[in-house]
C-alpha cells in the first residue's frame, strides 16, 4: 500500500480512528447558506420562484437573509435535486452547455469498471469534456504529486482570453471529482493544495474545511493536488455499491468527504462519540490525547481553532440537524445538547447561525404530516448517540455538565479558555 496512505496519521501525535470511510459513523455536519444562496443563483437569474424550492426541501426562506445560517446536508441534498431538476443541469446554469439531469449518473457508469483510480479519473475527466463547454480539466503527475488542473475554455482561444468562473463553478467541479475519487477507493484522499483562477469568495473558510488550508486564489488556473500514489489504489465499487452511492451524491460530497486532517476535525469526530452533556473539559481532553493543555492550545491555535470554538460549532451543527430531521421539542433539543435552560440554546442558536430555531422548522404543504412511525425514523437519522438514546440524556440532572449561560460567557462549562 502507498506509504503517502499515512499522511492524515503525521499530522499529530496522537492516535486517534482511521480515516478509513466508513458510511455508518460518516459526519453528518452542516453547510453554509452561502452554497444555498450560490446554488439558487441560477434560478434566480431565470426568474423562478426560489421560495417555492427552498419550502419544497424544508429550508425555511427566511434563512438567505442571516450570513451565518446553516442547513442539514439531508436538505441541502434536497435542493440541489430540485433545481436540477427545475434546470435540468446539474451544473445549475454555470455553463453554455447543459449538464443535463442524470449525467453524473453516467458519469460514474463510465468509471465503475476502471480497475485503478488514476484510470476512473482520466475516463471522468474525458467525460466531463464532453459535457461541458467552458471548463476542461486534466489529470497531471509531476513526481510524487498529481494534480487535477481545471482551465477555463474558449473554443479557438487561449485560456487567459477566458473571464474567470464564479467561485461556485470551480469548486462545484473540484468537489464532484475530489467525491467520485474518494468514494471510489473507499476513504478520503486528503489534498496538499487548491488552487482557485477567480477571486476570493466571501465562503473561503468554507472550502478550508472541505478541501484543505492550502487554499490560494487569483491563480492562473483552478485545481487541487493531492500525492500521487493515491492513483495506484485500486477502485473498490460495483454497480450494486453504486446503487446505494448515487441515492445522495453529488450534493453530500460538501460533507462527507470534508477536510478529515486537521486535529480539530479528529476531536470533534472523538466529541461525537459522546453525548454533548459528558465532554470533557479541556485539561480532561488534553490528558486523555497525551499533550499537555498548553501544547493543545497552541496546536489548535495554529489551525485558528479553540475547544470553545469546536464545541460551539458541533452543538450548533447538531442543533440544525435536530431542528431540521427530528420531531423532538425545541426544549428537548436544548436539553439533549446540554442547555440546563431553554433561553440559554435560544440565545446561543440566535449567536451561531443569526435565526431563531422555529426559523429550521420549515414545513412544506406539499410533504405528509409526520407519523409516528416517521417521527421514530428522522430520530435514528440523527447525528450523534445522544439524540438515539433520549432516555438517557434525559436522566442527566441540570447542573452536570450543563450550559448555564449564553454561548458567549459560559466558560464553567467548557473550563479553561483554551
Amino acid at each position: 500500500m502507498p506509504n503517502s496512505l499515512n499522511l492524515d496519521a503525521k499530522i499529530c501525535h496522537w492516535s486517534f480512528a482511521s480515516d478509513d470511510m466508513d458510511t455508518k459513523s460518516i459526519e453528518k455536519g452542516t453547510i453554509s447558506i452561502c452554497f444555498v444562496a450560490e446554488a439558487l443563483e441560477c434560478i434566480r437569474a431565470r426568474g423562478q420562484d426560489q421560495n417555492r424550492l427552498l419550502t419544497q426541501a424544508g429550508i425555511s426562506p427566511e434563512l438567505l437573509e442571516s450570513p451565518q445560517a446553516r442547513v442539514s446536508s439531508t436538505h441541502y441534498g434536497q435542493l440541489w435535486h430540485l433545481i436540477t431538476q427545475a434546470m435540468d443541469d446539474e451544473f445549475f446554469g454555470m455553463d453554455r452547455h447543459r449538464m443535463k439531469a442524470g449525467s453524473f449518473t453516467l458519469l460514474c457508469h463510465s468509471v465503475i469498471h476502471s480497475d485503478t483510480l488514476e484510470r476512473a479519473l482520466r475516463r471522468a475527466l474525458r467525460f466531463l469534456h464532453l459535457v461541458l463547454d467552458d471548463m476542461v480539466g486534466e489529470l497531471r503527475c509531476d513526481g510524487d504529486l498529481a494534480h487535477i488542473v481545471v482551465k477555463d475554455h474558449v473554443f479557438g482561444q487561449p485560456e487567459t482570453a477566458a473571464p474567470p468562473a464564479r467561485a461556485f463553478a470551480y469548486g462545484t467541479y473540484l468537489v464532484m471529482l475530489h467525491g467520485l475519487a474518494c468514494w471510489l477507493v473507499g476513504r478520503r484522499i486528503p489534498l496538499l493544495k487548491a488552487d482557485f483562477r477567480c477571486p476570493e469568495p466571501v465562503f473561503s473558510n468554507e472550502w478550508r474545511v472541505l478541501f484543505c488550508q492550502n487554499i490560494n486564489f487569483n491563480e492562473n488556473h483552478s485545481g487541487i493536488s493531492f500525492a500521487a500514489e493515491f492513483l495506484e489504489l485500486a477502485n473498490i465499487q460495483n454497480e450494486r455499491t453504486m446503487k446505494d452511492f448515487l441515492r445522495t451524491a453529488p450534493a453530500n460530497f460538501l460533507v462527507k468527504y470534508k477536510n478529515s486532517a486537521s486535529l480539530a476535525a479528529k476531536i470533534r469526530h472523538r466529541l461525537r462519540e459522546t453525548a454533548p452533556t459528558a465532554w470533557p473539559d479541556f485539561p480532561t481532553l488534553a490528558n486523555q490525547l497525551n499533550s499537555s493543555t498548553a501544547t493543545l492550545r497552541r496546536r489548535l491555535s495554529d489551525e485558528g481553532q479553540s475547544y470553545r470554538s469546536i464545541m460551539d460549532y458541533l452543538r450548533r451543527d447538531l442543533a440544525i440537524s435536530l431542528l431540521s430531521d427530528t420531531t423532538h421539542s425545541i426544549m428537548e433539543i436544548a436539553n439533549e445538547l446540554g442547555f440546563a435552560e431553554t433561553s440559554a440554546f435560544h440565545r446561543a442558536f440566535k449567536k451561531w447561525t443569526g435565526a431563531r430555531p422555529s426559523e429550521y422548522r420549515c414545513i412544506d404543504s406539499n410533504k405528509p404530516s409526520s407519523s409516528p412511525a416517521r417521527a421514530q425514523q428522522a430520530a435514528a437519522m440523527s447525528p450523534t448517540t445522544a439524540v438515539k438514546n433520549v432516555a438517557t440524556l434525559r436522566s442527566r440532572t441540570a447542573g452536570r455538565g450543563r450550559v448555564r449561560s449564553n454561548a458567549s460567557n459560559s466558560s464553567d462549562f467548557y473550563g479553561p479558555r483554551s
